[in-house]
Formats: structure tokens, sequence, C-alpha cells
């Protein structure tokens, strides 16, 4: 993962940076530290022009950003392109980010949440499907399936199987399984990133757990 972080820190050190000071219009003030959180202080330090927090910023984030790209596509290939493509967004639109909305984590699974619904819809490798809440008015939140996906399995084999059937998921329900059993988000997280009820978040998660138990079966793998 570290060559991946590589040409997003390397971008930003010829002249990010100084971009970003520009758009920020002052340097960040060491002293202001006292009154904020760390991530709040990254994000000023990055504006400020800190190529030293960028970098930061890059390797804290990068294989968290690429999970979730691989996750949802299955490729490498484009969970790399996409990755890329997420720290060009971040880098142009971070002075939006407030720390008072949400944590920066947060912020930057809407925003690559938002860039991969782009390129589904742009592929078109899935097909489209009804929403959840016209499919499923009366579903109650049921007992997990399983506790967390990736625990479902075991080996390279094993994980190869479960990132095949996230495959076969549609689209809003991939995303809930991946946000809640993989990344271990809490449902008012998944819920801002998605802009839905929690209610929904839930009626998506049970349903795709429920999908995705289906498909691990058909693979002969017990659950």
């Amino acid at each position: 993962m570290a060559a991946l972080a590589q040409p997003i820190a390397t971008g930003w050190q010829a002249g990010g940076g100084r971009r970003a000071a520009r758009l920020a219009g002052h340097a960040w003030d060491r002293s202001a530290e006292r009154s904020l959180d760390p991530e709040q202080i990254l994000v000023e330090r990055c504006l400020a022009g800190e190529e030293s927090a960028w970098e930061q910023l890059a390797k804290t984030y990068t294989r968290r950003v690429y999970g979730l790209c691989y996750r949802f596509t299955g490729n490498d290939g484009h969970a790399q392109d996409l990755t890329q493509e997420v720290f060009l967004r971040i880098f142009k639109n971070l002075k939006s980010f407030r720390a008072g909305e949400g944590s920066l984590n947060t912020w930057l699974t809407r925003l690559t949440r938002n860039l991969l619904i782009d390129h589904y819809r742009r592929t078109k490798s899935d097909r489209v499907t009804d929403s959840i809440e016209d499919q499923l008015p009366g579903l109650e939140e049921a007992q997990s399936v399983f506790t967390r996906a990736d625990g479902l399995l075991a080996g390279r084999e094993a994980g190869e199987l479960l990132q095949e059937g996230l495959k076969r998921l549609s689209p809003e329900l991939r995303e809930a399984v991946i946000l809640r059993d993989i990344e271990e988000m809490e449902y008012r997280e998944i819920a801002r990133i998605l802009n839905v009820p929690e209610g929904t978040v839930k009626s998506r998660l049970n349903r795709g757990r429920s999908e995705l138990a289906r498909v691990l079966r058909r693979f002969k793998v017990s659950i």
C-alpha cells in the first residue's frame, strides 16, 4: 500500500501544499492546536500548505480508501485508480470539511462512497435495482447472520469467495455490508455517509447479510 500512497504524496509535494496554502489564505498558527482535536489540526496543517501534513493524511487513510474501493469494485486496478481519484477530490475539497459535522473518517468515507457511485453509474457493471424501501416495506432488524463479514472466512481462497459474494450484491446492499460488517462503522455514521435514516441502513444491512449468506452457502461456505 506504500507504493500506492507514494504518488499521492508526491503529487502534493509537487505544488499541492502551496496551492492549499493559497486556498486557506493563512499560515497555520501553532498556538491554535490547543483548542482543536487531532483531525482538525491535521486538516488545518494541510490547508496551510504543510507538505508533511499532506503526507501524513495520505499515509493514514490510503489503506482504508483503497479497501473501500476494492471491496466495492472487486478489481485491484480499478481500486488503485479510484483511490488516486479520491485523494484528488480530497485535495480539492478538504476546505469544506467541518469537524462539528462528523469525523474526518466519516467525511472521507462519504467522499469515497460518492465517487464509487459515480464510477458505478459510468460503468454500469451491475444491474440497477429498485429501492430497498419499496421491496421491503415491513422489514425489521433481524438477528445478525454473522458478527463480521470478514470473520466468516479465513485464508486467501476464502477471502476471494467473500469478495465474489459481495460482487453479487446490489450496490446499496454491498455498501451497507462493507461499511457496517467490514469497516465496523456505527449506524449513525453510515446513515450520515449514505444520507438515509438509520432505519434504512438497518434494512439494507439485514437484506445484504441475508443475500450474502445465501451466496456463500452456494459456495458451500459454512456460516
